[in-house]
């Protein structure tokens, strides 16, 4: 029984991280411009950076596949059975794999994206909110960056604010944790620039 919690425990980090690794924008951009993405604009492959350089429709396809990595990575958790310590550890490496991709010598994308679907997979009503907080601070800035900043510093609180009064998860409460720290520290240079008054918009060229 516990060699096979073993496997089950290793083929859900192995897959959730390949998940992650996923390299969807670079592979987009690849394909439609015959460019490293990582080359172009911010260097990010995430869907921002390929709006900026290939358009809507291909940005609009890497941020769905992209919240899909995430989700997907929860699901197969949840169907080993290993409870919220496996599916939170499982959407980290999700994470971890976005941010640092084998494939593209560990340089990725900033996991807004992947991270909003690990949310989703986990709690779909913090998902949501999540992703309703970005949309709207989005309409107001036009900063995506910004937009991503804020939403990730509600996280923690949405998720305790979902907890119902007899069933505290700390295991979810410490990935809103993490997640929202990865998400800070992936925007870190964006913050110097918010600060400095000069962050890209959306319809910037750059």
């Amino acid at each position: 029984m516990q060699h096979n919690h073993l496997l089950g425990t290793s083929f859900s980090l192995t897959i959730g991280y390949l998940l992650g690794s996923l390299p969807t924008g670079y592979l987009t951009v690849k394909w439609i411009k015959g460019l490293d993405i990582r080359r172009l604009g911010s260097g990010s492959t995430g869907a921002t950076n390929v709006l900026r350089q290939v358009g809507k429709l291909p940005a609009l396809a890497v941020f769905l596949i992209d919240v899909g990595k995430g989700t997907a990575a929860i699901l197969l958790a949840r169907t080993l059975n290993g409870g919220d310590g496996l599916e939170v550890a499982t959407g980290l490496v999700a994470l971890a794999g976005h941010i640092w991709p084998i494939w593209l010598r560990w340089k990725g994308g900033k996991a807004v994206a992947t991270g909003l679907g690990v949310l989703l997979g986990l709690s779909w009503p913090v998902g949501l909110a999540s992703l309703g907080i970005f949309l709207t601070v989005l309409s107001v800035s036009k900063i995506v960056s910004l937009s991503s900043i804020i939403s990730s510093i509600s996280l923690p609180i949405l998720m305790v604010l979902s907890f119902e009064e007899d069933n505290f998860r700390p295991a979810y409460l410490a990935v809103s944790l993490i997640a929202m720290a990865l998400v800070l520290w992936r925007h870190r240079s964006n913050v110097q620039r918010l600060i400095a008054g000069n962050e890209n918009r959306l319809g910037d060229s750059s």
